[in-house]
């Protein structure tokens, strides 16, 4: 996992989510849900760490705001 910037969890309500998952499009429709629920900074792509499995796919998230406000 890459080291988390203080400013994305500076204060209550806001986090970073970690998703892995076997393929791109997995990862992508999981920060979907995400971004349904939630106000998110998406991400466009994953990534591979090496030696590892799947891909990684990293997202901001606000849990107090409504998506799309």
């Amino acid at each position: 996992m890459r080291a988390i910037n203080e400013a994305h969890i500076a204060e209550p309500g806001l986090a970073v989510v970690e998703i892995a998952a076997a393929d791109t499009a997995t990862a992508l429709a999981v920060q979907a849900v995400l971004a349904g629920q939630w106000a998110t900074a998406m991400a466009d792509r994953t990534h591979r760490e090496p030696g590892e499995p799947g891909v990684r796919l990293t997202c901001y998230l606000d849990v107090r705001q409504e998506p799309d406000s």
